[in-house]
Parts: structure tokens; C-alpha cells; sequence
């Protein structure tokens, strides 16, 4: 089967005072409906990929084809099947959400609104204020609602629930998940874990520019491991909790001590015992810290091994 999102050693460079690499031989393929997240902290180039996919910037070297289409000498046709919303949408400050709607309808074609209404049904949106006048919140909503009103067969989504309140954030989930089950691929850049496990079957790792692996998210959820933060009454003791078993990146400041704990708990809390414990915070693992703790010292020439090839 043709995927539908293809890269073939795409590469993308900035020239200004110092040269810099956005994008390096990206080598990527999505599938028909799959919901691929793209992971990556700010900077690591997701946006840029997300350009080129769509014909916004051209690529320095490499190729980009969606539907088997070449993405420059067929990027009108590609657009009439791809919803995109960008990570900084701009619109027509004095217009109203449902005058935006309307030109977006009009402009491809759309004379059922029904799923149109059916969305700012769902997402709580007011389309009769102008868009000078929404939140950030709001205006994200009435990005997804132009992204998803024709249901497209590619959706490309560049961080797509920022600024949307937990509530609505599982709404995007959901409508989501029901986009794969009618067919629909997505392509989803993002840096919320808690998104990206809910939704996504594949994702691919970038840093500097550069994709580091494309794994199932079942094999990123297997970093198992917390960030633990231990407050005691009297400052740590030298060597304090070096070489406890599932305890590493110690670092002690004062009665406070950070750690990365990984597997069960109980050889920390045996450690700690004859210390008076004031606090014990555990949080869970951000992307960076998974991307460390999977491929931190794992790149090699540009290229990232398995976890299991050590």
C-alpha cells in the first residue's frame, strides 16, 4: 500500500548569521489510517516538516510525495484532501468565526454544514464573535473546526490542543480516534505524552533536526521510570542513595534530593528508612526526559539504535 505521507532524505537548511541544519535526511512513511505523532521538544525541526509536507517551503534536498502525489508539482490537488492547522493560525481579525467558516465552506466547495455544526456543537465554540475577540483557547477551536469540516483524508495538526482546557483536550482525543476509525490518517507534532499515548498507533522521535526512531507507542509507553524529588529534615549524606538498585541521576542540594527511579520503589523506601522523611514527590517521566533515557547516548552518526541494541 502507498503511504500516505512519504519523505525521502529531505533536508531543509536555514542560512542567516550561522547556518543551521532544520532538517536532515528525514526518511518517513505514514500509513492509511494511522494516527502518527510527531514528537520532538521546540526547535527540534517538527514544524518545518510540517511546511514541507504541505508546499509552504521548499526542501534544500530530498523529496516529499502524500497520495503518492508529488508534494510541489501536485500541491493543489493535495490540499483539496489534507485539513491543516497550523501551530499559529492566523485569520481575518474583523471576521466572525462563522463568517471564516463560510469562506473556508465556499472556497472548497462544502454546501453540507452539518458536520460543521456538529464540531462547534462539540467544541463549545461561539462562531458569532470575530476572531479579534477569542482566546488563544477559541482560537484553536475554530482552527480544528476549518481543519475537520470537509473530513479530509489527511489531517495535519501542528500542536494541536494548546490552549484548550482539559475537558475539551479528551473532546480532541475522541474526535480523533473516531477520524481513524472513518478511514482518516493524522499526522500529529505535538510534546503532551499524555496525547500522544491516547491516540497515536506509531511515533517518530526528532532532535536537532534529525529523526532519531519511529517506534509503536506501545514501545514508548515502556519507560517505566518516575522523577522522584525527597525532601528531608537534615541535609543528605554523602553518597546518599548511591547504588540502590533502580536509582540513578542522584543529585542532592541541601535536605533535598532528585533522583530517576525506575522499576518498583521498595529498594528506594528501604534506603530512606533511617532518614526522617519529610516529602516524597513523584512525577511522571516529561518527553525530554523518555527521550533521554531511550536514545540520550544512543545516537550515533545521526542515527539512533534500539533500546534492545544496548
Amino acid at each position: 500500500m502507498t503511504p500516505v505521507v512519504l519523505t525521502e532524505k529531505l533536508g531543509k537548511t536555514y542560512r542567516g548569521g550561522k547556518t543551521r541544519f532544520a532538517l536532515q535526511n528525514l526518511d518517513l512513511a505514514v500509513q492509511q489510517g494511522e494516527i502518527f505523532g510527531y514528537l520532538g521538544p521546540n526547535g527540534a525541526g517538527k514544524t518545518t516538516t510540517i511546511k514541507l509536507l504541505l508546499d509552504l517551503i521548499r526542501p534544500d534536498i530530498g523529496s516529499v510525495r502524500l497520495f503518492g502525489l508529488d508534494s510541489r508539482r501536485d500541491s493543489a490537488a493535495i490540499r483539496r484532501r489534507v485539513g491543516y492547522l497550523p501551530g499559529d493560525l492566523s485569520l481575518w481579525p474583523g471576521q466572525t468565526g462563522a463568517q471564516v467558516m463560510r469562506y473556508f465552506a465556499q472556497v472548497r466547495g462544502l454546501k453540507d454544514m452539518r458536520f460543521t455544526d456538529t464540531l462547534v456543537e462539540r467544541l463549545s465554540f461561539d462562531p458569532s464573535k470575530r476572531v479579534r475577540s477569542y482566546s488563544s483557547g477559541n482560537r484553536r477551536k475554530l482552527g480544528l473546526i476549518l481543519a475537520l469540516m470537509h473530513q479530509p483524508e489527511l489531517l495535519i495538526l501542528d500542536e494541536p490542543t494548546g490552549g484548550l482546557d482539559p475537558l475539551l483536550q479528551q473532546d480532541f482525543i475522541a474526535m480523533m480516534r473516531e477520524a481513524r476509525a472513518a478511514g482518516q490518517t493524522v499526522f500529529l507534532s505535538s510534546h503532551m505524552l499524555n496525547e500522544v499515548q491516547a491516540i497515536c498507533d506509531h511515533v517518530g522521535i526528532l532532535r536537532d533536526g534529525r529523526l532519531l526512531a519511529v517506534q509503536a507507542i506501545a514501545d514508548l509507553s515502556h519507560a517505566s521510570f518516575h522523577q522522584v524529588t525527597i525532601t528531608l529534615r537534615d541535609p543528605a549524606p554523602a553518597g546518599m542513595l548511591a547504588g540502590v538498585a533502580g536509582v540513578s541521576e542522584i543529585y542532592a542540594n541541601g535536605p533535598t534530593l532528585h533522583a530517576r527511579v525506575t522499576g518498583d520503589f521498595d529498594p528506594l523506601l528501604k534506603a530512606l528508612a533511617p532518614l526522617y522523611v519529610r516529602s516524597i514527590q513523584v512525577n511522571e517521566p516529561s518527553l525530554e526526559d523518555i527521550f533521554m533515557a531511550y536514545y540520550g547516548d544512543r545516537v550515533n552518526g545521526g542515527r539512533a539504535h534500539s533500546p534492545q541494541e544496548g
